[in-house]
């Protein structure tokens, strides 16, 4: 190679990297890419309050009381008997 060969080569290389960072800056970069921020978390109080009495009150169903549908006393229902 010639000498101004790698002449021309470096010129434009170091236009190549400049046009390119240039280019990435604007679309990509920016301060506007670091400008984050965290929501706030609310402490914990020790005040409860109780629930709704329309919804929860002494004649509402109970949705942890166990039920029972016909008898239960096979103990083993998916054993073949063949």
């Amino acid at each position: 190679m010639k000498q101004k060969d790698i002449l021309l080569i470096a010129v434009i290389a170091i236009v190549a990297g400049v046009f390119s960072f240039v280019t990435a800056n604007f679309f990509f970069g920016g301060e506007k890419a670091y400008k984050l921020t965290a929501p706030t978390v609310e402490p914990i109080s020790q005040e409860f309050s109780l629930p709704d009495e329309t919804v929860f009150n002494s004649t509402a169903i109970n949705p942890t009381k166990n039920v029972t549908i016909g008898d239960s006393t096979n103990n083993s229902p998916f054993k073949s008997t063949q």
